[in-house]
């Protein structure tokens, strides 16, 4: 590769390219044509961006040979010494030789950038796979669990291994598994987090002679911090690195696939025996994903030492996919081009346990910062695990609004949701039905709300200095669609942008002449939302609105219009958002504690 050629590569921040600003936008487009032409130039074909993570940015291609090849690059805003983590990844990839894990071909640094490259699992991650159909049949979940304890116990073995010590990946979930869905292959991908292990399952340290024990450090962890929403409570409190962590990983994994849900914390409502899975293995899953680190451990050891009963379980032939019933309701409409959904959640406070006293407030990480600190930090479990299945349904094709409000008889959902693919019907009904069955089993008293809207529709407003005002360009308008069918006021059936008072978690307060024009649109008989998001130079207004009465439209109009106008006397830093449900067609469900269990049947070629 041409240290010339790619000595101009710099890293982008991620983001939905709809939500950065105009200058960011053309960066990050340029960057990404930058890299496509010089892997271009080089000889590799078919170049296109893969992915992306906290930590850099994945591009796929084919070589001269049309063999699918990877390269990763770590983003130069980063300190160095977490772009070297790319280096230590190459060099504990490289010993590894198994055929579930990648091939590294080749390590580059050029000036201040990192590119790994390697071969390319086959398939599609199941984080995808996952979206596409919705909580894994039990007869692939097993599949997925043999193949990874193929590989972890390969891991395992210190004798296959350049330093005679197992190695730990830290990173296990969905997105780091690829699946073949044509020969069945199973990969373990992103080995940025692996480590060699300082401890092994029983405990003892890996030292393996007099000077390595010297000058190893017990009072420190090498290990990387790994996905908070899939690593185990030992790699959380900063444990010393273990296979064990892996375990953790898998257990999480198998978990939230045969759920359908992107986290581990939903285990203690949405349990791993109401699963449908063979009830040896969920029987294993829910110890192992238990809060008594001993009976995780004996769990974990169950798994491995009893794998020959799991490869001998009967299974169908066909996979087995469970019919839904929907517990709220869903809107399929027709798909008008691309959406990309954002999901804006707020009253999430009350939500909160505690702010202060989190195990991860004092951990410096990347990925930590990015996708948890100022997030989830406080919440229990189930909270955490709620939040989380009401951010997946923005990995869908899909607006609306949900206002879910916390009783001591029960939840009230309001909602309006409409999906633009119907292929994506039965996944998405499914994280919608999580959703609920975790907010049945939070107990406390209080309100959230969330907002989904397409942000290709988002308007962007700049100003040079935090000193001037917003003002919008003359031709700029907020769009909205009309219904199919006009709908008649009925002011006791409107879920209003104001009944529900100030929202004590948005903290951007609009003027008293905007937030007149906004009790104006809201005695128009419509539904979704508006959303203010200030920034120091750069203004969103985020909508997705739907107007149902069509005798107002030029007054629906005008009112937009006017909100446009007013910007100027926008004060102060924030976001601040208003929704509008278009009935009260309030569904109302009991707190429960667990889903009862529900095994898979003990002879599946039958009926």
């Amino acid at each position: 590769m041409s240290h010339k050629k790619l000595q101009h590569f710099y890293i982008a921040e991620e983001q939905s390219i709809y939500l950065l600003s105009h200058k960011d936008a053309e960066k990050l487009k340029q960057w990404v044509e930058l890299c496509e032409r010089q892997l271009t130039e080089l000889g590799y074909h078919h170049v296109e961006l893969l992915g992306k993570g906290a930590y850099g940015f994945v591009f796929n291609a084919l070589d001269d040979n049309s063999q699918p090849v990877v390269f990763k690059f770590s983003r130069i805003t980063l300190p160095q010494h977490v772009q070297d983590r790319l280096i230590e990844e190459s060099e504990i990839q490289q010993e590894l030789s198994h055929p579930n894990i990648p091939a590294v071909h080749d390590f580059h640094r050029i000036k201040r950038q990192c590119i790994l490259q390697m071969s390319r699992a086959p398939g599609v991650d199941l984080e995808k796979y996952s979206h596409q159909v919705g909580p894994l049949p039990p007869e692939l979940v097993v599949k997925i669990a043999l193949a990874i304890a193929d590989i972890l116990l390969y891991l395992r073995d210190s004798k296959q291994h350049l330093k005679g010590k197992p190695i730990v990946h830290g990173d296990i979930k969905p997105s780091n598994i690829v699946y073949d869905e044509t020969t069945g292959m199973v990969t373990l991908i992103d080995w940025g987090s692996a480590v060699h292990a300082q401890l092994d399952t029983n405990g003892q340290s890996t030292a393996n002679n007099v000077m390595d024990l010297m000058s190893s450090d017990l009072q420190h962890t090498n290990a990387r911090l790994g996905d908070v929403y899939f690593i185990g409570p030992e790699q959380i409190s900063g444990g010393l690195s273990t296979p064990r962590f892996d375990e953790q990983g898998l257990a999480a994994t198998l978990y939230a696939l045969a759920s359908g849900q992107s986290c581990r914390y939903g285990f203690n409502v949405i349990t791993p025996n109401s699963l449908g899975l063979p009830k040896m293995l969920a029987n294993v899953l829910s110890g192992m994903l238990s809060d008594d680190d001993s009976l995780r451990q004996k769990a974990g050891d169950y798994f491995f030492n009893h794998l020959s009963l799991l490869k001998n379980t009967v299974l169908a032939d066909t996979p087995t996919v469970e019919p839904l019933e929907p517990l709220i309701p869903v809107w399929l409409r027709k798909e008008q081009g691309a959406i990309d959904t954002v999901v804006y959640g707020s009253r999430k406070s009350f939500l909160r346990e505690s702010s202060d006293n989190d195990e991860l407030n004092t951990i410096d990480d990347v990925q930590l910062e990015k996708y948890y600190k100022n997030y989830l930090v406080g919440m229990g479990d189930t909270e955490k695990a709620f939040v989380a299945a009401v951010s997946r349904l923005g990995d869908f094709p899909v607006v609306g609004g949900l206002a879910i409000r916390w009783e001591k008889d029960g939840v009230y959902i309001d909602s309006n949701l409409s999906l633009f693919e119907e292929s994506l019907r039965h996944s998405f009904q499914s994280a919608v039905n999580n959703m609920v069955h975790l907010a049945q089993g939070i107990f406390r008293i209080g309100m959230f709300k969330s907002c989904l809207f397409d942000a290709r529709n988002t308007i962007h407003i700049y100003r040079d200095s935090a000193e001037e005002r917003f003002f919008a360009p003359d031709e700029m308008i907020i769009s909205f669609e009309v219904s199919a069918i006009t709908e008649v006021d009925d002011v006791s059936r409107l879920h209003s942008y104001f009944e529900d008072g100030k929202d004590p978690d948005e903290y951007l307060y609009l003027p008293d002449e905007l937030m007149a024009v906004l009790a104006k649109l809201n005695l128009i008989h419509h539904t979704g939302c508006i959303i203010f998001e200030v920034l120091p130079t750069h203004l969103k207004i985020h909508s997705y609105l739907m107007l149902l009465d069509h005798q107002k439209q030029q007054e629906f109009t005008n009112c937009l219009a006017d909100i446009l106008k007013l910007l100027p006397k926008i004060d102060g830093i924030g976001i601040s958002g208003f929704m509008k449900l278009p009935y009260k067609d309030t569904r109302f469900f009991e707190h429960i504690s667990t889903l009862p269990d529900k095994f898979y049947r003990k002879n599946p070629k039958i009926g």
